[in-house]
């Protein structure tokens, strides 16, 4: 997640709120597995396999496009660039 280009828009959080939260900055964040939010530059999480179309949705609509989505090869799944 490139939080830069995070317009705190909250799609993610509607379509996926397991992966994704807001913060107290009004800006949305990635959830790792243990439910922590990732707030460092360019975080990443696992996301479970019954997850993956709601977090592909939320990139495809993201209008900060700032959501990666990688398969485990590194193929870029959704986002920019995809």
């Amino acid at each position: 997640m490139d939080q830069g280009a995070c317009t705190g828009d909250g799609l993610c959080v509607q379509l996926a709120p397991t992966v994704f939260e807001f913060d107290i900055d009004g800006l949305a964040y990635v959830k790792g597995s243990d439910g922590e939010l990732r707030t460092q530059a360019g975080a990443s999480a696992p996301v479970p396999l019954p997850l993956v179309d709601d977090v592909v949705a939320a990139a495809d609509d993201c209008p900060g496009n700032c959501i990666y989505v990688e398969r485990p090869d590194g193929t870029l799944e959704a986002g920019p660039g995809s």
